[in-house]
């Protein structure tokens, strides 16, 4: 039937004479391509990122209330600040009509971007992840300068992992003791995946869930004594750092052993962790509630600070946490935490490698910390992050898809006089990250 009408008001042209034969002649013009929502929102990022599109306007209300504004443009603010300002949309490649990934360039570099558009009236953007930045030219050294210019304290190390041996690729500050919060976990999995192996125990054991923390993301409001497997604990300590798994394992497995296992993987300082504190001792004791205790602990020796914990357990619980506390800024982030240094978190590495353990590993693949796009060049990576005020950490144990090589990558940020912004330190560890996947080594 097209063909039929373009033909008909063809001859018609001609017959009554229209002053361009030729002109007539031609095909009518195509209909506009159809534009999908998900095209839409892909060419609005770039104003989005400026300012010029209203956050409201851009984002559903789901995604604003799982992210509020302030939130989004302190991210957004990290990576302007790391990679520049947002220049152009580089490509937008769709996997469906309202979801795809756009190339965002940035002054210094590109960032992948997940984008999902919603159906509600509005067709706004109901989920946006930023999986990575490539950076060109980059290199151990350029990252490495970024590193140092944060405020406060630094350190990392990238390294091959050859049996025992670590043979470093760059570094900086390797040997020095930072506070690590939630990474110290490791040294618990440790243990726990050495007495399976021993025969003391199976990760499919059932046991009570008996102590509570501050800041559970898995446990928080559970009922006490919920039976619960001792890999289900190992899975929510390591992949969304669940701090009442994390009490409930201390206790399970003994500090004594743990300390024990953390001097035996190589720690090089084991005193600054001993006695090791459960999660919800370091909460109470950095508190308001514990002014007379938390010098008393922070002056003594292992042994008088063991005794002093072990003598107040009716006092350090959950209840007497003073979350108030934790509002304002660091706490005591130089005498009060868990420490480690990059080198003693490659040597855990090697010792979490040797176990050869498919379940511990696999509890550390749950959360990679750096999302798919970063994970690409890699068979298998497991992560586990440390933060609170003050402290960031990262470390991931990466087995290289191109030679099946092993590495380590960790970083450490302290800063005790302010809070410390996330999106600096991910976007560096991911271009490590980045660069020792391509290294030839």
């Amino acid at each position: 039937m097209t063909r039929l009408l373009a033909r008909t008001a063809i001859a018609a042209s001609i017959v009554l004479g229209t002053p361009s034969a030729t002109l007539a002649l031609q095909p009518p013009a195509s209909a506009p391509a159809t534009v999908s929502e998900f095209d839409k929102r892909a060419a609005q990022l770039v104003d989005l990122l400026d300012g010029r599109i209203a956050f409201a306007d851009y984002f559903d209300p789901s995604f604003q209330k799982a992210v509020p504004e302030a939130q989004f443009k302190t991210f957004i603010a990290g990576l302007i600040a790391q990679y520049g300002k947002p220049v152009a949309i580089d490509s937008a490649t769709p996997t469906s009509g309202r979801s795809g990934t756009v190339l965002l360039r940035f002054e210094r570099g590109v960032a992948t971007v997940l984008l999902d558009v919603g159906v509600a009236a509005g067709e706004r953007v109901t989920g946006l992840r930023v999986t990575g930045v490539a950076v060109a030219n980059d290199s151990f050294d350029k990252v490495a300068a970024e590193i140092a210019a944060l405020p406060g304290l630094t350190g990392f190390l990238v390294a091959e992992l050859d049996g025992a041996g670590i043979r470093p690729l760059a570094s900086a500050n390797a040997d020095r003791q930072f506070a690590v919060g939630s990474t110290i976990k490791l040294y618990i999995l440790d243990e726990l995946a050495a007495q399976v192996a021993a025969g003391k125990r199976k990760w499919s054991d059932v046991v009570p869930l008996s102590h509570f923390s501050f800041s559970s993301a898995g446990t928080a409001n559970w009922p006490a004594d919920t039976p619960v497997t001792l890999q289900t604990l190992a899975n929510w300590m390591i992949s969304v750092s669940d701090n009442g798994a994390t009490d409930t394992l201390i206790h399970l497995l003994g500090r004594a052993p743990i300390e024990a296992r953390m001097k035996d993987a190589g720690h090089s300082d084991p005193s600054r962790n001993i006695p090791l504190l459960t999660t919800v001792e370091a909460f109470a004791l950095k508190g308001n509630n514990f002014n007379d205790l938390r010098p008393v602990f922070i002056k003594g020796e292992d042994a008088a600070q063991r005794k002093l914990i072990e003598s107040n357990q009716n006092r350090l619980t959950l209840a007497n946490v003073d979350g108030i506390s934790f509002t304002d800024g660091p706490r005591f982030i130089d005498s009060l935490e868990w420490f480690a240094s990059p080198n003693d978190i490659a040597r855990l590495m090697v010792d979490l490698r040797a176990r050869q353990s498919r379940t511990l590993l696999a509890a550390m693949a749950i959360n990679n910390g750096v999302g798919p796009v970063a994970a690409a060049d890699w068979t298998y990576l497991g992560y586990k992050g440390g933060s609170e005020n003050g402290v960031l950490s990262m470390s991931l144990l990466g087995q290289r898809k191109s030679d099946g090589k092993w590495f380590v990558v960790t970083a450490s940020w302290n800063n005790p006089d302010a809070n410390v912004d996330t999106g600096p330190l991910i976007g560096l560890v991911t271009r490590l990250l980045a660069l020792t996947g391509k290294t030839t080594s």
